[in-house]
């Protein structure tokens, strides 16, 4: 009997899809089943694609325009505006999709990002392709770019966001409250306040996998606090800001450690005093799932607000608005353990087993006649606490 065959599709627009897509991708790799599964990036890199220029373009809005996003962002929300900007984005990106499927011959299509999910929906609106279309959402919000009738299951990162798809017109029956996943590694350790911490008062700075964010300028604001033993700072994929950081070092008062793109964060996060970073919602997620008192910065308009905003109403993590903000909320973090120590605590519910009912879902999906699938998926997550 053939494999069946799950095709879990990123987009290399920051990592935090690109790491929702290996959790899922790991957690699936471990449950026995007569399948297989395998992860791609959607989005090309030939600089003279469409989908490469959809990329580059949407990154440098990102990072050089934020306003300019921000302006998108609220402009696409709403059925009739957000039409257009999806009708675009999917016909572009339709041609790609096709090549894939030719290519890989799914059974069942998984998303951690919306521009895959609007061209396999067009393609499956069209009935030219009739498999399973599973969307993974990986912020606390939603975008119109995600609302898709054609898209058979989704899996929500929190309770209102159910609420949320449901009022845009998604049935409720299709919508799982999972949590986002995260990879194991982030499962190893737990943070908590001990001499080592008390000992080396350090920051963890980091602006995602694309190094954004005011990285630079907070790192020197912070750098005049006396409460700080030192820092540790993770520039991503962004060579420049890596070069940038390193030169900045000789000028700056406590010892600051550069790191380009790592597979070192889980362990990076344990050894942290605190973790100051730009909050995407899986770096927040596993941030959650370690345990680390969070201040976060510099948020992308839209998503990453949503983001800033629910972890702070959680109680696992404090949003600094501004510069100035950050150092006065990060000196009183810093200077009051007690405080650190309750956000850890409160980072228990900040997140689920996100990879586990993802895949144990899928399961169900691909062999629906499947016992197992149907008693584990039916009873263990039924419920939606966070």
């Amino acid at each position: 009997m053939t494999k069946k065959k799950v095709l879990i599709m990123s987009a290399s627009i920051g990592t935090g899809h690109t790491q929702a897509a290996r959790a899922i991708e790991e957690y699936v790799k471990t449950i026995p089943a007569d399948w297989e599964v395998e992860h791609v990036d959607f989005l090309s890199n030939d600089v003279l694609s469409i989908d490469n220029i959809v990329k580059e373009t949407y990154i440098k809005i990102l990072d050089l325009f934020p306003l300019l996003y921000d302006l998108m962002y609220y402009s696409s929300q709403g059925y009739k505006k957000g039409m257009a900007v999806k009708t675009l984005i999917s016909w572009g990106l339709k041609r790609r999709m096709l090549r894939v499927l030719a290519d890989k011959k799914p059974d069942v299509l998984v998303f951690t990002h919306p521009f895959p999910a609007g061209a396999a929906a067009l393609l499956k609106r069209q009935r030219r392709l009739t498999i399973p279309l599973v969307g993974i959402i990986t912020d606390f919000a939603i975008h119109q770019l995600w609302v898709y009738p054609q898209i058979d299951a989704y899996f929500v990162a929190a309770s209102p966001l159910k609420k949320l798809l449901t009022e845009q017109g998604i049935d409720g029956r299709k919508i799982t409250v999972s949590g986002i996943p995260v990879r194991s590694a982030f499962k190893q350790g737990t943070w908590r306040w001990d001499e080592d911490h008390q000992r080396n008062k350090n920051v963890l700075i980091m602006g995602g996998g694309l190094g954004m964010g005011s990285i630079r300028q907070s790192l020197v604001r912070l750098d005049k606090l006396d409460d700080v033993d030192s820092f540790t700072v993770v520039t991503g994929y962004n060579a420049d800001l890596y070069d940038e950081i390193y030169q900045l070092r000789r000028e700056l008062r406590h010892p600051v450690k550069v790191l380009g793109y790592t597979n070192r964060i889980a362990e990076l996060m344990a050894k942290a005093a605190l973790l100051v970073t730009k909050p995407g919602a899986l770096t927040c997620t596993e941030a959650a799932t370690v345990q680390v008192p969070m201040v976060l910065y510099s948020p992308i308009p839209g998503q990453e607000e949503a983001n800033a905003m629910y972890m702070q109403e959680k109680g696992c993590a404090r949003w600094a608005k501004g510069q100035e903000n950050l150092a006065v909320i990060t000196a009183d973090l810093l200077r009051h353990p007690e405080k650190l120590q309750a956000m850890s605590e409160a980072s228990v519910s900040c997140h689920r087993d996100g990879a586990r009912i993802i895949a144990t879902h899928i399961r169900q999906i691909v062999f629906p006649d499947d016992e197992e699938s149907l008693s584990v998926c039916g009873s263990e997550y039924s419920h939606e606490s966070i």
